[in-house]
């Protein structure tokens, strides 16, 4: 009998299978690790509520004249304001009641203004710490000096400004106002006064 053949199988057979079976395994998945946590970046406000009622002083410069040409003088004005806005989103509406009191004229001329008082309607829009504005209602005049038999004359007001706030409860401004006054007394005299103001409310 030959026994070479089936020894040559058999030690082949023998050395084969420790790689056939390596070579079947399956291979092992790693287990799976934990996602990385992801960090959410905070969210950031833009806006800034401007709700609230706020009070304050004002100074600036002034300038008022006639139709006619016959008063035309310049000064000083100083004064206070109280007023109240409220904040919408963008849109801020408000109302606002100020006096100053003026030094346009001349105590040896015919006319000189005492003082000025408005109330006004204010829409802004919310430009975070900025709120620029327009704003108009009704002004009413006080002379030292009778003119046509009054010295109170009534009319209206409109201008434009914007307002900064230094801190949530100090807000800074500037406005530039025109006033229009028709009539004044038993005459048909008209009037404008144009007054820049700087002013420094504390929110309240």
């Amino acid at each position: 009998m030959n026994f070479k053949t089936p020894t040559f199988a058999l030690t082949f057979g023998l050395l084969a299978a420790p790689a056939f079976a390596g070579g079947l395994a399956m291979p092992v998945a790693d287990p799976v690790a934990p996602a990385a946590p992801v960090a959410v970046a905070p969210v950031v406000a833009t806006g800034s509520d401007w709700s609230g009622f706020y009070a304050g002083g004002q100074l600036g410069y002034g300038e008022a004249e006639t139709d006619d040409d016959t008063f035309d003088e310049d000064g000083a004005v100083y004064g206070g304001q109280l007023g109240y806005n409220y904040d919408f989103g963008k849109l801020v509406l408000g109302g606002e009641v100020s006096y100053v009191g003026t030094e346009i004229g001349d105590e040896d001329s015919a006319t000189e203004i005492d003082g000025i008082a408005t109330a006004k309607l204010r829409a802004g829009y919310d430009a975070g710490a900025f709120l620029p504005y327009v704003t108009a209602g009704y002004a009413s005049a006080y002379t030292a000096d009778d003119i046509g038999g009054e010295d109170q004359f009534d009319g209206y007001v409109y201008g434009a400004g914007v307002d900064y706030k230094v801190t949530e409860n100090i807000v800074v401004g500037g406005e530039v106002l025109q006033h229009e006054f028709e009539d004044l007394g038993a005459t048909d005299l008209e009037t404008t006064t144009e007054i820049g103001r700087a002013s420094c409310r504390e929110r309240v």
